[in-house]
């Protein structure tokens, strides 16, 4: 989890099961046991606009949304964050909104001039919404679905937001891509769902929508972006990615059982890879993401062996990694002390990270991709 913990707190770390299970019937794959939201993300550390690649994937969705918006659209976003997103939709002149659990990213939001409401979404503040302000043009709700524990609940509100005449997007990890590329570190606790567009269909149609559109995007590891509308007919593009699902085998019990044989055998494969280079050289990491967190946790990648990790969030620097106590440093550190090897705890923007640390990178620093297999990136 995002939990970073202060150095000199020495308490017991409260621990939850992290196990994954799918449903048989509609095929989401989902954990069983689930962390209170309000442990979660009252106070979070995760703030989006210290991604550069994530901030240019928000500026260019809002340029594509935005030609469909008219000159007065009011677009609601949920789990909004620091207003990374809806900066762009309010340079381009639209109303905007942003819903924010988190009060301590809600006022970095709202310091930003986004206006933004510090609550869970649910059907109570949806209708509250509509009331004060109207029906929104466009409801954006990304990377927030896989979070919450009651998805259908949250569907519905979403569908409230946009009312008969609005749009609703979403982007959600994809669940093919996770078990494809052995992306098992991006099970943890804030991530409850791992979406197919089977699953998404489904649920979509519970609650009166239909997903009129899918794409696939690079980002995150791999994630879909599925459209939702109350009329109108799916287009190509989802019927395709459906009958390609089927053939991939969404629905069939070997496929999740090879993934699980396949992660024992990436974690016993990066412990070793580690182990060895710690005997060569020193190691360092980049990235204090919560996916971080679960690699260095179940492969064992403690402070004696991963001297820090090197993080631009500086709501994260002076902390330490829950569980492995790994320090989080900021990024000049890397420069600086020249560890002779660093893994790339947030592969997921490993072109980003590689061009800001091209000095650490020409001393002849060498950078680790952890999964599917570690490999080392030439100089």
């Amino acid at each position: 989890m995002n939990a970073f913990r202060d150095p000199g707190d020495t308490s017991v770390e409260a621990r939850y099961p992290l196990d994954a299970v799918r449903c048989t019937t509609c095929t989401l794959v989902q954990l069983d046991h689930s962390v209170p939201p309000e442990t979660l993300f009252r106070d979070y550390a995760y703030f989006s606009s210290y991604s550069d690649a994530f901030l240019e994937h928000a500026r260019r969705f809002a340029e594509v949304a935005g030609r469909q918006l008219g000159p007065d659209g009011f677009v609601v976003e949920a789990a909004s964050n620091d207003g990374y997103l809806l900066q762009y939709f309010r340079q381009a002149g639209n109303r905007v909104l942003g819903i924010e659990p988190a009060r301590n990213v809600a006022e970095v939001a709202r310091a930003r001039g986004i206006a933004t409401v510090a609550e869970f979404l649910d059907q109570e503040l949806a209708r509250r919404i509509v009331r004060e302000h109207g029906p929104a043009d466009l409801v954006v709700a990304n990377n927030v679905l896989a979070h919450v524990p009651d998805p259908n609940g949250f569907v519905a509100a979403l569908a409230t937001l946009a009312d008969e005449g609005g749009r609703v997007s979403i982007e959600v990890p994809y669940v093919r891509d996770m078990i494809d590329g052995v992306e098992f570190d991006t099970i943890y606790h804030e991530h409850l769902s791992y979406f197919s567009l089977t699953a998404l269909t489904q649920l979509a149609e519970r609650h009166g929508a239909r997903v009129v559109h899918v794409e696939r995007l690079p980002v995150h590891g791999g994630s879909l972006r599925i459209w939702l509308a109350a009329s109108g007919a799916p287009d190509d593009a989802v019927g395709e990615l459906l009958e390609d699902e089927a053939r991939w085998g969404i629905a069939e019990a070997d496929r999740y059982r090879t993934f699980a044989e396949r992660v024992a055998g990436a974690r016993r494969g990066v412990a070793e890879f580690v182990a060895g280079l710690c005997a060569r050289g020193t190691v360092a990491a980049y990235g204090a993401a919560a996916k971080g967190v679960v690699l260095a946790n179940t492969c064992s990648l403690d402070a004696e062996r991963v001297a820090f990790a090197a993080d631009r969030n500086p709501h994260k620097q002076g902390k330490v990694f829950p569980g492995v106590r790994i320090p989080v440093v900021p990024p000049e550190t890397l420069r600086e002390q020249r560890p002779d090897y660093c893994l790339l705890f947030a592969w997921n923007v490993a072109d980003e990270i590689l061009a800001q640390q091209h000095g650490y990178r020409e001393a002849g620093g060498r950078f680790v991709v952890p999964l599917p297999e570690p490999t080392v990136i030439a100089a």
